[in-house]
């Protein structure tokens, strides 16, 4: 029989290395999925690593209300609005250039690669709604739980990134010169 994660995170918060070894492996890629889309690929491991290093250091405040998906999305989103401040005009240009560069280096996926390219002219709250919302399925309330939001705020930006989106992927490529 499988344990819940609320269980397991009591056996991790206890010092049960296994019980949380068994909610990394649960969790991972949806944590690596999302800050990927916000911080680029070249941030989101080390990023994604310090998540679930606080994640096991802070097991005890976890207090089971809301999914132990949603609480680690939020470490992660602090983490990475923390690293942006301290890197604030380094981690723009590092953000649009890797999202950029992920997106040319994969030919034959357009489609990937304009919503890639597009994540990347986004400001990253936008690209966090928009990739919780609509790439991830999470609820606009669990959404705005985890980028610490109010609810009508998050629904603004994910509508804002929505429409922004869109008006990215319609207008055509300029050609190199």
């Amino acid at each position: 029989m499988t344990e819940d994660d609320a269980t397991l995170n009591r056996r991790a918060a206890a010092g049960d290395a296994q019980a949380f070894s068994q909610l990394v492996t649960r969790h991972e890629r949806r944590v690596r999925d999302f800050l990927r889309r916000v911080a680029g690929p070249e941030r989101s491991d080390d990023l994604a690593q310090d998540c679930f290093l606080q994640a096991w250091r802070r097991a005890a405040q976890f207090d089971g209300r809301g999914s132990y998906a949603a609480w680690l999305i939020r470490i992660g989103w602090r983490l990475f609005l923390d690293e942006r401040r301290r890197h604030r005009s380094e981690t723009r240009k590092r953000d649009g250039a890797a999202l950029v560069a992920e997106a040319t280096a994969e030919p034959g996926h357009a489609a990937r690669l304009d919503i890639t390219a597009v994540l990347a002219r986004m400001a990253p709250v936008e690209r966090a709604a928009l990739v919780l919302c609509d790439g991830q399925g999470w609820t606009h309330e669990e959404a705005a739980a985890m980028l610490d939001l109010r609810l009508g705020t998050l629904k603004s930006i994910a509508a804002r990134a929505k429409r922004n989106a869109r008006a990215l992927l319609e207008t055509p490529a300029k050609e190199p010169p």
